[in-house]
């Protein structure tokens, strides 16, 4: 017991350490940023990477549900656009009212997920290989639905504001920050409530942690996993709601690309991908990060091609820190 005690407090301070790291790192690319380009710390720039942070801090939230528990998720991307091809479908083809195309979505992201969570804990899958698969089945099924073109919402004007309007500026004049944001934050403080205050929460990291040791206790790994990887697809498909909403369309070909992002702001805010550790505060300082640095280097005409490049040793370094942590903890 008091060995158990005594890991858990190194895990503690680990995470607090990483989360400290990670914020300090934001504070340094902001402020490295601001003195390289009088453009970067301006109020319209600012607002631009809280937005373009939204979309890519709910998938990584999503994302650290399933890597907590030792998992991978390779679909968020393309189930990300599967849930705003349906949104599209319910309220453009359809005409349905626009909080039915909403909650399609997010069916749609749940229903992923619930799939994914049935092949890898029921069926025994490696994640890799059960999330590589409903990738594609996502992106299949995205092409298909659309018949290969983007669903305008033209029609309701209302499905923008979902992302691009902005109820805070109606209450305090001025101060415009848009709904995409809020529902980032907001969703961020449900998913943080759920990792460290419900059952849901204690099994993913017990999961994560030592799955073998959680099974001969008597918990149904297949019930508690399916329904992590449920709750992630959830936030998925928020995602791909806010997206439809801030291009006022949905796009069959978009998706690949933003599964990495994910990942990479998960594991730069402190998630471990052996699993067992991670926090939503960290994950949304991680996704800040990769947003920051991706729009300062387009500020700074640094061509897309080198910032791919950069994002990448960055997400080698993250993963190799990593490492190096739990090897100091074991």
């Amino acid at each position: 017991m008091k060995t158990e005690i005594i890991t858990r407090e190194k895990k503690t301070r680990s995470d607090t350490v990483q989360r400290l790291m990670a914020f300090g790192a934001l504070i340094i690319i902001f402020i490295g940023f601001s003195l390289a380009s009088p453009y970067f710390f301006t109020f319209r720039n600012v607002i631009g990477i809280l937005i373009s942070t939204a979309v890519n801090g709910l998938l990584a939230i999503g994302v650290t549900f399933i890597i907590i528990t030792g998992g991978i998720d390779l679909s968020v991307g393309t189930v990300m656009t599967l849930s705003a091809v349906m949104s599209g479908v319910f309220i453009t083809y359809w005409n349905l009212p626009v909080p039915l195309g909403v909650m399609a979505g997010i069916l749609t992201g749940s229903t992923a997920g619930f799939f994914n969570g049935i092949l890898v804990s029921k069926f025994k899958l490696p994640p890799f290989v059960a999330t590589l698969g409903m990738l594609n089945v996502a992106r299949g099924f995205s092409l298909v639905i659309s018949k290969l073109s983007p669903i305008y919402f033209d029609l309701d004007k209302s499905v923008s504001s979902i992302a691009m309007g902005s109820i805070l500026g109606k209450i305090i004049p001025g101060f415009e920050i848009p709904n995409a944001v809020l529902i980032m934050f907001g969703s961020a403080i449900i998913a943080g409530l759920i990792l460290s205050k419900t059952i849901l929460g204690r099994y993913a990291y017990a999961i994560g942690s030592n799955e073998k040791a959680v099974q001969l206790s008597g918990v149904n790994i297949i019930f508690w996993k399916t329904a992590i990887y449920t709750v992630a697809g959830i936030f998925i498909g928020i995602a791909g709601v806010v997206i439809a909403a801030r291009l006022n369309s949905a796009q069959p070909s978009l998706g690949l690309g933003y599964e990495l992002e994910a990942i990479a702001a998960a594991v730069i805010g402190g998630t471990s991908l052996s699993g067992g550790e991670g926090t939503i505060l960290g994950t949304i300082i991680g996704a800040f990060i990769i947003s920051t640095l991706t729009n300062g280097l387009r500020i700074m005409s640094v061509p897309q091609e080198w910032q791919i490049v950069i994002t990448g040793f960055i997400i080698i370094a993250a993963v190799y820190l990593d490492i190096l942590r739990r090897g100091k903890q074991s």
